[in-house]
């Protein structure tokens, strides 16, 4: 069975981009539209994972195949952001989540007391902001499962995060981190020997999955903005005066990939590239996430 464990539609909300925040969404796929083009690209399972949000599943609820996840942006203790991969979720335990979210110690102990399925995505990556090294301590301690094939990253940044999963003995997850319907599925999670979802979401914690398809690049990011410009022109036709503004996008997504590149490449050197006791001597200690009582 395959999934793309890692997919947006408009229910993912505003862009975060300045000046654009205000008008342009992260995405403007329907959430049918979404399920149509996985199904036509051979994925047996259906999920969607918006941004704090679980509004596209009414539309897909009736679908049999189809499941409901979201991708939590929470703060660690460090101040930065980091984006988790939840998957399975009732509407109860999307509230409770987003109650959590700004308190990672009470997040990781609800996610771990209802035994849900989580993921840290796109671990070295600069799409959240900075990245502290007592971040990936909590990575290690707390997360069963790393983002070690996504769709939207370079080749290089999935590499080194198999390579830190791979140490650490991680599940692994892949998706497209989709925003625009050309990449949807284009990567994904497969299980050989799954006959459903249970069965599929446990042979992924039990390290038994296997990830593939399609790494990011500069074509791919550039069609998909693109895209997102057009769908944006096509819901609010005053922004087709930005139109010409279209000729920047290669050169901001050039850009982009460059600081990518750089950022993953010194936190692989700061991760990977250490001896294990000089590693554990400049991680700082974790607090336990204390066990809660919940509603």
């Amino acid at each position: 069975m395959r999934c793309d464990l890692h997919v947006h539609s408009v229910h993912s909300g505003m862009c975060t981009t300045p000046v654009f925040r205000h008008f342009c969404r992260e995405s403007y796929s329907q959430p049918e539209e979404v399920y149509e083009t996985l199904k036509r690209k051979g994925m047996n399972l259906v999920t969607l994972t918006d941004h704090d949000s679980i509004g596209g599943a009414e539309a897909l609820r009736r679908h049999p195949d189809f499941f409901v996840s979201e991708e939590v942006t929470c703060r660690m203790p460090s101040g930065t952001a980091v984006h988790i991969g939840v998957y399975d979720v009732s509407e109860r335990q999307h509230i409770q989540l987003q109650r959590r979210r700004d308190d990672l110690g009470s997040l990781l102990a609800y996610l771990t007391e209802r035994r849900l399925l989580f993921s840290v995505n796109h671990v070295f990556s600069s799409l959240t902001g900075r990245r502290e090294l007592a971040d990936f301590a909590w990575f290690e301690a707390f997360f069963p499962a790393f983002e070690t094939h996504n769709g939207q990253m370079l080749a290089f940044q999935n590499r080194q995060a198999a390579g830190l999963a791979q140490r650490l003995r991680k599940a692994a997850i892949g998706g497209s981190d989709s925003h625009a319907l050309p990449s949807v599925g284009s990567a994904y999670t497969e299980v050989v020997r799954a006959r459903d979802k249970t069965e599929f979401l446990e042979a992924v914690r039990a390290r038994q999955a296997a990830v593939g398809g399609e790494h990011g690049g500069f074509v791919k990011l550039t069609r998909d903005i693109l895209w997102i410009g057009a769908e944006m022109m096509r819901e609010k036709s005053w922004t087709a005066l930005l139109a010409p503004l279209g000729v920047l996008i290669p050169g901001i997504t050039y850009l982009n990939y460059r600081h990518e590149n750089k950022f993953g490449r010194y936190w692989a050197r700061e991760i990977l590239g250490e001896s294990e006791r000089r590693r554990n001597a400049r991680w700082l200690p974790v607090a336990q996430p204390a066990t809660e009582e919940f509603i």
